[in-house]
Order: structure tokens, then C-alpha cells, then sequence
């Protein structure tokens, strides 16, 4: 039998951790003192201090070094705790590796404009989610309104309900950008079920990871904003999958001080 500040030499293991491991029923001394209430483990326990031990470095907690333990016998049943671990080290690993290509990307560009982080690129995902729609072909960008004026027109007799986190947007449709004729679609996020009108359509849009960049300001530094967001994407290996689409966090129908405007810019995207 060893005493704990021998079996504590040996294995490699403090007596603080010893006792911890003893609290736990991770590793239970063979024997305590009823009288000094000393610790006393068997040399053959030094085997599962050293596998304990392996397992830490491995980077399992102890609960499940515990539950390890007790089918360490099992070669089929260690192999499956070994590869769980191994799949969630891998994952941590590419986590890593995206945050270093982050940083790295964002220090280059840092370098070559200091404004670059004026503007921070996020990628995010946006549930299922109900919406009323108006979608037309319209002179230009900025005759947007004309649309929000037909659909708030046409839901007024509805009694629409928005959504509990209701996003106003609109979808811009045309693969290239367009002096006039442009395919534009607003859309507010909505709950319940109704009946399309003229113009008027309720669909369910479907989940979307989206490159998001917030900015606060006038629709003037939206050519930057692009530009933020597409160096974004092409530094972290991702592909712009769909239309872009503005969510309108704080719109003209709130303000009429463009330096109020909330603007969330959103491009859909997927991995390379």
C-alpha cells in the first residue's frame, strides 16, 4: 500500500487532485485510516492514474473519464470514445483554422484601409419564417416605396399580424445591377394565415446563412458596405447562393433622418 504523498510522487498527481478524484468516485483510495483518516492506494491504481491521466490530456472531462473507465476493458467501447473525441477535436480545429483565416484576411485588408472595420461581416442564419409579399418590376431603386404603399394598402383590412421579431426587407432579384427595370420584392415577416390579394402573396420563406454587415447611416454607403461583405466571402471560402436583401431595422417609414437608418445588408452564401 502506498501512502498519498507517495502514490501522489509516482503517478504524477497532486494530492490536491488525488483527493478531488477521491470526492468525485473518480479514484478511491484503497484504504482510509478510521483514526487519521489517511489515504492509502494500491500500487496496481497506479495504472488507472496514468490512465486517467492520458485521457485528460486527450481532453476528456473527468465525468466521462469515469464513465471511460469503467468499459476501459472493452477495446469496441474505448474505439467509440476515442473517435467522438476525435470528431469534436477536428471541429474545434476547423473552428480555429476559419478564425485564424478571419484574422489573418482582416489584417491584410486593415492594412491596405483603415476603414475596413467600419463595417463587420458576420455570417448568421435566418429560421423559416411567414411573410407578406409584393414583388414587381419597378422603374428604379429608389421607387421602392411604391411597393411598401401597395402591400400596406392591400393588408390594411387584413389586420396582418407581424411576426413576435418582425423584419421588414426587401429582395433585390436581378443577377446584375440595373439603371432602371429592376426586380424588387419587400417583404415583412408575419404570423397567422391569409388569403393572397391583387397583388399580395403570404409564403413561407425557407432557412438562409446569409454574409450580414449592419450599418447605420444613409443607403450612400451601400457601395461600401458590398464591398465589405464580398471581401468577406471570398476570404473565408464561402459563394454568394441567391438574392441579396436588405432587412430595414430602422427605415424612412420610422425617420425622416437618414443618419437614424439602420440598415442590415445580407447576402445568402455557402460554402465553397
Amino acid at each position: 500500500m502506498l501512502k498519498i504523498g507517495d502514490f501522489s510522487k509516482l503517478s504524477r498527481i497532486s494530492i490536491r487532485m488525488l483527493r478531488h478524484y477521491d470526492e468525485i468516485g473518480l479514484l478511491v483510495p484503497k484504504r482510509v485510516d478510521d483514526f487519521t483518516a489517511y489515504r492509502h492506494y494500491g500500487e496496481e491504481q497506479l495504472m488507472t492514474a496514468g490512465r486517467i491521466t492520458a485521457l485528460k490530456e486527450m481532453g476528456f472531462s473527468l465525468s466521462v473519464i469515469k464513465e471511460i473507465l469503467q468499459s476501459y476493458d472493452n477495446p469496441e467501447a474505448l474505439a467509440e470514445f476515442l473517435a467522438v473525441k476525435r470528431a469534436e477535436i477536428t471541429a474545434e480545429s476547423e473552428e480555429i483554422a476559419r478564425r485564424m483565416r478571419l484574422l489573418e484576411s482582416t489584417i491584410q485588408r486593415l492594412r491596405e484601409d483603415e476603414t475596413i472595420m467600419k463595417y463587420n461581416v458576420v455570417l448568421k442564419e435566418f429560421p423559416e419564417r411567414k411573410v407578406v409579399s409584393v414583388r414587381k418590376v419597378i422603374p428604379s431603386y429608389n421607387q421602392e416605396g411604391m411597393l411598401w404603399g401597395i402591400l400596406m394598402q392591400e393588408t390594411g383590412p387584413l389586420n396582418v399580424q407581424d411576426a413576435n421579431t418582425c423584419y421588414a426587407s426587401a429582395v433585390f432579384h436581378d443577377t446584375d445591377y440595373k439603371e432602371e427595370n429592376v426586380d424588387v420584392e419587400v417583404q415583412k415577416t408575419i404570423k397567422g394565415t391569409y388569403q393572397n390579394t391583387e397583388n399580395v402573396v403570404f409564403k413561407t420563406e425557407p432557412a438562409v446563412v446569409v454574409a450580414s454587415a449592419t450599418c447605420k447611416g444613409s443607403y450612400e454607403q451601400m457601395g461600401a458596405i458590398n464591398q465589405a461583405v464580398a471581401n468577406w466571402v471570398t476570404d473565408n471560402g464561402y459563394e454568394f447562393d441567391g438574392p441579396m436583401f436588405n432587412i430595414y431595422h430602422v427605415s424612412p417609414h420610422e425617420t425622416q433622418n437618414p443618419d437614424e437608418y439602420i440598415t442590415e445588408v445580407c447576402y445568402p452564401v455557402k460554402k465553397k
